[in-house]
């Protein structure tokens, strides 16, 4: 702080105070001079000096000078922060066709389900043995999870990764669009879906911790209602698009179809560059010293470290036990719909666009209005629509539908794929509170570990209920006690309702914790003084205790 030195003797002292003699005066157009004042008297700028009174060493600044040096760091402000809003539209675009893409799987899915019930006969339960076990590369996430975090390929550790995911997906559908025996066998036909689903493990756990890291870098929360919104987006095209399709051509035009879209995705992911959005990038020659095991071992226990805490253990154990309790019938119930009802793949399709547009539409609200709503409540609320909406199916199954002048094919139209736009409508509340508790460099370790128990648990759903259709007796052309199988889903819905405190009242857990680990002494010293003369600002930070003199 500069002070000015004024005289305080009084008047009738013989003591002359002695001052320096003033700079020659300076023009205002060229210069002018800036005073600094103590903070305690703010408007001492109104007040009139004292006559005689001189100042001592005054300031004087070009104003010329000052302006350029601002022009000159402000023109480089706004170049970089030109250049990161390109970039930054790079990667929202890939990751935006990623997860239309993740949506758009349904599309050469429902040809792959019609080929396998229709053309290779299969029985109900190999079919939906053939759906639940070719997820099994899911639940390898975390091991990708944590190479995405410790190993950098090309400078980068998540988009690489995208690029090798989106490759691997094009080299499983591509033999069964080019090469027929490869769709005609169960072990090759089995093969081609294992290393498909292994593609798009990798590539979703990438996408899903760069929307974490994303999100924590720039503080915007909630980026993963926007990505439920594109797979949405691309499950309704996906499903309009492929019941048609289904009636026009065969269902390898359909795996040619979804392959260039995938090179297309691959071409994108080749041209985005990960620095752009502003990620944190490796040290030189940091990950050169470490050993492979010690980088594993890091992020392992980085990992055991974030999901200890009971603000993740809880929600996320009571979402896989919620999954893994209810045994699914799909496959019984896709196949008695098909051949004893004599739905066609057109209803079928357009069921899944109106149950994506339901989704879509949810999750917009969801964004909008439903975040406010305390999260136990409405999780509670969605687990009761999602069991009574099992029930749906034995309206199908029992005909009473047809009691109401309600067709079968319309009634399906509307309402068979409600229950599963519930089930996915549920994990986005707990996507949103796990990625804004997750720790800053474990965001690809706890998003893959969430995504691989999540499939896990969808795995045992499917597998029991394979053992329930063959414990009552489901076949190919018994569905006698198919009702009976729907009953024991529903019951099984309401079962996670007992354990529903595990999730908690509120969802912006992490920011009230970060709001009370800032201390009232932290935030006062934080604040931020500011001073002017004329046109010129000047900012300066300062703790209270080194004004207090």
């Amino acid at each position: 702080m500069i002070y000015p030195s004024v005289s305080t003797q009084k008047t009738s002292a013989t003591v002359i105070p002695k001052f320096h003699k003033p700079p020659p005066k300076l023009s205002l157009s060229n210069s002018m001079s800036i005073l600094c004042f103590h903070r305690h008297k703010p408007n001492i700028l109104n007040e009139s000096a004292k006559p005689g009174t001189r100042f001592r060493d005054p300031i004087t600044v070009n104003p010329t000078q000052f302006y350029f040096k601002k022009s000159v760091e402000q023109k480089g402000y706004e170049e970089r922060r030109g250049t990161s809003s390109v970039n930054s539209r790079q990667v929202l675009l890939l990751c935006g066709f990623g997860y239309w893409m993740q949506g758009f799987r349904c599309f050469p899915w429902l040809a792959l389900n019609f080929h396998m019930a229709h053309y290779l006969n299969m029985h109900p339960s190999t079919l939906q043995l053939v759906q639940h076990a070719g997820n099994l590369p899911m639940v390898a996430k975390p091991l990708y999870g944590l190479l995405s975090d410790a190993f950098y390929i090309g400078g980068a550790r998540r988009i690489p990764y995208v690029s090798i995911g989106v490759l691997l997906q094009v080299l499983s559908w591509g033999p069964l669009a080019l090469i027929p025996v490869a769709g005609e066998s169960l072990p090759t036909l089995m093969a081609c879906v294992l290393l498909g689903n292994l593609g798009a493990s990798i590539t979703e756990v990438a996408k899903d911790a760069l929307v974490a890291e994303y999100g924590k870098k720039h503080k915007v929360n909630g980026l993963q209602s926007y990505a439920f919104m594109a797979l949405a987006a691309g499950g309704i095209l996906g499903n309009l698009i492929g019941g048609y399709y289904l009636l026009k051509a065969p269902s390898r035009t359909m795996f040619i179809v979804f392959a260039i879209l995938l090179s297309l995705q691959f071409g994108i992911s080749l041209t985005t560059r990960e620095e752009s959005p502003g990620l944190p990038q490796p040290l030189n020659g940091c990950l050169a010293r470490k050993s492979l095991s010690g980088i594993i071992r890091k992020q392992f226990s980085d990992l055991i470290t974030a999901v200890s805490e009971k603000s993740i253990s809880r929600p996320l154990a009571w979402i896989v036990a919620s999954i893994a309790v209810v045994p699914i019938l799909s496959g019984s119930i896709f196949c008695y719909q098909m051949r004893c009802l004599h739905i066609d793949a057109s209803s079928i399709g357009m069921s899944r666009v109106i149950s994506q547009l339901v989704l879509l539409s949810t999750t917009v609200l969801y964004n909008r209005y439903w975040k406010k709503v305390p999260m136990r409540k409405l999780i509670g609320a969605v687990q009761i629509l999602y069991a009574s909406s099992l029930l749906l199916d034995l309206v199908l199954v029992k005909q009473i539908n047809l009691r109401f002048g309600i067709p079968n094919q319309a009634f399906a139209l509307c309402f068979s794929g409600l229950a599963e736009t519930l089930a996915q409508f549920r994990l986005l509340p707990f996507s949103v509170l796990l990625a804004s508790l997750c720790p800053r460099g474990c965001e690809g370790s706890l998003t893959s570990f969430v995504a691989s128990a999540l499939c896990l648990s969808a795995m045992i759903s499917g597998f029991l209920g394979v053992g329930l259709a063959s414990l009552m007796g489901i076949t190919s052309s018994d569905y006698s006690s198919l009702p009976m199988g729907i009953l024991v889903q529903f019951l099984a819905a309401l079962i996670p309702l007992g354990w529903i405190h595990c999730i908690p009242m509120a969802e912006a857990v992490a920011e009230k914790e970060k709001k009370r680990s800032m201390s009232k002494r932290t935030r006062r010293n934080r604040r931020v003084g500011r001073m002017v003369f004329g046109s010129v600002y000047a900012y300066r930070r300062e703790r209270e205790s080194e004004t207090q003199s």
